[in-house]
């Protein structure tokens, strides 16, 4: 049987979507779900998608996470890790009309290269560290 051109271009599409959103060999759980946000942040997704591809044994994953109140891909960088310091780059901090009124640490653009971690691991690379846990 031979495929037809919906067929190729379906095979086509799904090629083309998994070079774009699977992990990179060595790439850390971080440096993956920090790119795969420019997708845009639904839950867990990318977390999870990191954790089935790479690290299927890691079943508590989204347990921890959560634990260090990242209940979604973005809380991930909100409430459970940050860049180390040293990577950071000083950026305008502006007011509502636009205009710069300080300065800020932010990530960089682009972001620094992943420092990579052994094959099912869903440890950080160096380039980032552990939030402290605010405990009220």
């Amino acid at each position: 049987m031979t495929d037809t051109p919906l067929d190729e271009a379906e095979e086509l599409l799904r090629a083309l979507s998994a070079r774009l959103t699977d992990p990179a060999e060595g790439e850390c759980l971080l440096c993956y779900v920090h790119r795969m946000l420019e997708h845009g942040c639904h839950g867990l997704r990318w977390a999870l998608r990191y954790r089935d591809l790479r690290a299927p044994r890691a079943t508590a994953l989204e347990r921890r996470l959560q634990q260090r109140g990242a209940f979604c891909d973005c809380e991930v960088f909100l409430n459970a890790y940050q860049l180390q310091e040293e990577h950071l780059v000083l950026g305008a901090l502006l007011d509502v009309g636009g205009f710069p009124v300080g300065e800020v640490l932010e990530y960089p653009h682009p972001m620094p290269p992943c420092r990579g971690v052994r094959a099912g691991s869903t440890r950080p690379c160096a380039l980032w560290r552990r939030q402290h846990l605010c405990r009220w």
